[in-house]
């Protein structure tokens, strides 16, 4: 047998379930890189960079109050969001609406309850 009739007997008929595992090792290689890679965040030991040196994350006291100022600081833009949307609501409100409808409500609420 020649390398020509190897090719065609073997080869090239398997060549999609070669390609399949090629991928399939490629794939379970980078999803194992990415558990370890949790499994030492979770468990508190450090990463390593390309040339394997121990990475440690620093936390120091200016870093941990740097993130609750900006903690504070979001929940403020966030509220202060939630009333521009409450009030956007109500300009869209009057604009969208007729003249007639809102002139109308006004004097509903003008006039004493009953």
């Amino acid at each position: 047998m020649n390398k020509v009739d190897i090719a065609d007997a073997v080869i090239i008929p398997n060549l999609p379930w070669i390609i399949g595992g090629g991928l399939l090792i490629g794939a379970m290689a980078v999803a194992g890189w990415i558990f370890t890679t949790w499994l030492r965040v979770r468990h508190g030991y450090p990463l390593e960079n390309s040339w394997g040196k121990a990475v440690y994350p620093q936390k120091n006291e200016e870093m941990v109050e740097r993130i609750k100022l900006l903690s504070q600081e979001n929940a403020q833009l966030r509220a202060e969001i939630g009333s521009m949307k409450d009030r956007l609501i109500v300009v869209e409100r009057i604009v969208t609406d007729s003249s007639h409808q809102l002139t109308r409500e006004i004097e509903q609420l003008r006039s004493p309850a009953n």
